[in-house]
């Protein structure tokens, strides 16, 4: 069985004049969602063989927070260019071309096109939340298998729908 984690980065600095948005940081309550699920992944026992990410700053400190609470090296966090702002099709794309060696995978991106992974996957459709991670299960066990209604999902989590999230 194979494991693949979907992660929308956490929340953003508002696009400001001067500043591309490839370079707009997490916002203070962004680093605390990305903090809190990470933790709440790690109790959940979600882990990673491998972790790619946008090479976004938004979405690479969302990595990295994550990576962090669930005991993945930052270090090993692998930035994929195409995944700035890319969409479903260019996200399955890299997910197929997985190591077979891997087993349980995670990708940081955007919307829609993590959204529409997710519903690509699943048959769900969600519009995927700041911070939102859904952990999807494939009853195969080579990434090149991994196609449209292949999943199912066995998490989803958001901050807001965290105990302590005071929401």
């Amino acid at each position: 069985m194979l494991e693949l984690t979907l992660i929308r980065h956490a929340k953003a600095v508002s696009p400001q004049t001067g500043v591309a948005d490839f370079d707009r940081p997490l916002t203070t309550h962004g680093q605390q969602d990305a903090v809190r699920l990470g933790h709440r992944l790690a109790a959940l026992r979600v882990g990673f063989d491998q972790l790619l990410s946008s090479p976004a700053q938004r979405a690479l400190q969302t990595a990295r927070l994550i990576a962090g609470e669930v005991g993945y090296p930052a270090n090993a966090i692998r930035t994929i260019d195409d995944f700035y702002n890319a969409s479903a099709d260019t996200l399955l794309a890299e997910v197929q071309r997985t190591d077979a060696a891997c087993n349980r995978l995670a990708v940081v991106g955007h919307n829609p096109g993590i959204s529409w992974l997710r519903q690509m996957l699943t048959g769900e459709s969600l519009d995927m939340s700041t911070c939102a991670v859904t952990v999807i299960h494939f009853d195969v066990d080579d990434w090149q298998a991994v196609h449209t209604d292949a999943g199912w999902v066995a998490h989803h989590e958001y901050p807001a729908g965290l105990a302590d999230s005071g929401a």
